[in-house]
């Protein structure tokens, strides 16, 4: 066996689909979805090439699983998903995504946007979205943040910009400067809800005036 190279194994169900899923992580966040097929995945797992098949039956399986896969560990890591009731430490864990699970992070990535070519993509990461908007929703509600949906998105979409930004700059202190920012904003936000609810009334009401 040359080198450096990965035994091949055989491991259990759930074991062996695991590695697997974690092999295409690493394989896609590394080389792109050009790069994902049969044989890098089962090289990267360090099992045998026909495990693969034997447990996704299909490539877009494959990236469906892994995208489904990779969800909870970024709301973990992120610290979304956290119990404090405070808004200074807010995503907290966002340097953890660019330094320690920067591949689950180009990853996710890689998939979004190769379902803006191949629409049979788009529901897996409709759901990806989605669960991040309410993850990000119900903690800053319980962080005393009056937020409604249309806030999840704002602010999670802020989050995801940063994280891109400071992944494709390999930077994990790019946003750190934004960050302190945006708590500060949500902190204005929880002390003073009526701003943010009023303005949403004013905008109604001024909508049903011009109709």
């Amino acid at each position: 066996m040359p080198k450096g190279s990965k035994k091949a194994t055989t491991p259990s169900y759930g074991e062996g689909r695991e590695a697997l899923l974690q092999a295409t992580v690493k394989v896609v966040a590394h080389g792109g979805l050009r790069a994902l097929t049969y044989r890098a995945v089962a090289e990267e797992a360090g099992v045998a090439h026909a495990l693969v098949r034997f447990h996704f039956g299909s490539r877009d399986a494959l990236i469906v699983a892994a995208t489904e896969y990779s969800l909870p560990e970024a709301i973990r890591v992120g610290g979304l998903e956290s119990t404090s009731t405070d808004v200074d430490d807010y995503a907290s864990g966002l340097s953890g995504v660019i330094v320690t699970e920067a591949d689950l992070t180009a990853f996710q990535y890689e998939v979004i946007l190769e379902a803006r070519r191949r629409p049979e993509l788009r529901p897996v990461v409709r759901e990806l979205y989605e669960a991040f908007w309410k993850t990000a929703t119900d903690d800053l509600r319980q962080r005393g943040v009056a937020a409604d949906e249309a806030m999840g998105v704002l602010v999670f979409a802020a989050l995801d910009g940063l994280v891109f930004q400071s992944v494709s700059m390999n930077d994990p202190e790019l946003g750190a400067a934004a960050l302190e920012r945006l708590r500060q904003l949500l902190a204005l936000a929880r002390a003073h809800p009526e701003a943010i609810s009023g303005s949403a009334k004013r905008r109604k009401k001024s909508a049903k005036i011009s109709g």
